[in-house]
């Protein structure tokens, strides 16, 4: 009689450990997703700050030329329009890192909630077992 007690409780503790692992893959998961989402709003804040600069830098430069009596063509402008274009490769490959970041933080996020599922099964099946042996 004793021994089926004692497999119902290494079946019970089992099923405890196995949410336990797979609650906490899922928590860890959801943390990334978050990260995630705080990368992506923290990029669109630097985005919207690094084109507030180019816009105040390429409004001095235009309100310099103006004053200085030059046209705004020929080489001042092929020099602003060059430098505007080296400013926006810029600003995407900044755009392209957080992607890849946001990405990366999300990829983290599921694979841990499968690997919380995966430690949850594998616990589950030497619960059983232990269970059949202390049963026999």
């Amino acid at each position: 009689m004793p021994v089926p007690v004692l497999a119902i409780i290494a079946g019970i503790g089992g099923a405890v450990a196995a949410r336990g692992q797979y609650v906490a893959g899922k928590v860890q998961e959801q943390e990334l997703e978050r990260q995630a989402e705080q990368e992506r709003i923290a990029a669109e804040g630097r985005e919207l700050q690094r084109r507030e600069e180019l816009n105040r830098a390429l409004a001095a430069r235009q309100m310099a030329l103006a004053t200085s009596g030059l046209a705004g063509e020929g080489t001042p402008a092929s020099i602003a329009l060059s430098a505007a274009e080296k400013i926006g490769m810029g600003e995407g490959l900044e755009t392209l890192s957080s992607q890849l970041k946001q990405a990366q933080m999300r990829r983290v996020g599921r694979e841990a909630a499968r690997a919380g599922g995966i430690q949850a099964a594998s616990t589950l099946l030497s619960t059983g077992v232990q269970a059949a042996q202390l049963s026999e």
